[in-house]
């Protein structure tokens, strides 16, 4: 092999016992930093969110660095499917004008509400997903969960975001958004807005882009937690979506849109300057 590559034999042997360099070994330590980080968010996050972790640690370095790292170590998060429509919008009861008007950054917490449904599959069949996000926070704050997309779906996770809303909010200042689906046009839905002062905002026609928040939120759900089980039952698919929502995504994820910090850390943030 030597003599083929052109170098000495003690070249060779003073190569492979020469002691690692400053640079190796710091690499190398910052693999194996991204390995734990990668396994302890079980392969959800990519570079930009684990060079946000590795600077929280206290870890200086690039995010292109840290790509460059998880390339060489063959280190990827995990990675979408196609996008399968839910909504029903094909019904003739009314709908409400795009109050929220595509204004995803509040100022303050429960002011804009964003609600969607989306579906999870389980070899019992489908489980239907109703979520309700705070925008200031980026949080969950309702869920319901059904085997079929009932309207008591939508208005089981209203109920939830309601009995959760922080004290003093003042319910005329809130704004609920939604796509057109039957299920948010019904009059249970729109009833329990009316008797809590909430003003109703829904999508318009084919304009995805008017609920982002909540289709991210559900991209995330699919392509970090959902994609890669296969739930026996309905059960088990919904104790794994609560501790995703509840334990990791509300607690734990660092949020782009949140400046990389988790909606609960952003949340006290918020509070210890309002004091």
């Amino acid at each position: 092999m030597c003599r083929v590559l052109g170098v000495s034999r003690s070249g060779f042997y003073a190569w492979r016992s020469r002691e690692p360099s400053a640079a190796e070994v710091r690499r190398e330590e910052l693999t194996e930093e991204v390995k734990a980080i990668h396994a302890q968010v079980k392969a959800r996050y990519g570079s930009p969110r684990i060079h946000a972790e590795l600077a929280a640690n206290g870890r200086a370095c690039s995010v292109n660095f840290v790509a460059r790292v998880m390339r060489e170590a063959g280190i990827a998060a995990k990675t979408k499917r196609k996008f399968r429509q839910t909504t029903d919008s094909n019904h003739g009861l009314p709908v409400a004008e795009n109050v929220l008007a595509r204004a995803f950054d509040p100022d303050e917490p429960n002011t804009r509400w964003c609600a969607d449904i989306t579906y999870i599959p389980t070899r019992e069949g489908w489980l239907y997903l109703a979520v309700v996000e705070d925008l200031f926070r980026r949080r969950i704050v309702g869920g319901s969960m059904d085997p079929t997309r009932t309207r008591r779906l939508v208005v089981d996770a209203l109920e939830m975001a309601l009995a959760r809303r922080l004290q003093g909010a003042s319910p005329s200042a809130l704004v609920a958004h939604s796509d057109r689906g039957s299920q948010y046009a019904r009059e249970h839905y729109q009833r329990r807005l009316r008797e809590e002062r909430i003003a109703c905002s829904m999508s318009g026609v084919g304009q995805c882009w008017d609920n982002a928040a909540m289709e991210s939120f559900f991209a995330s759900l699919k392509k970090e937690l959902v994609h890669d089980e296969d739930y026996a039952t309905r059960d088990e698919a919904k104790a794994s979506i609560v501790e995703y929502i509840e334990a990791f995504d509300n607690r734990v994820r660092r949020h782009s849109s949140l400046g990389d910090v988790a909606p609960d850390e952003y949340e006290r943030t918020h509070n210890q300057t309002h004091r």
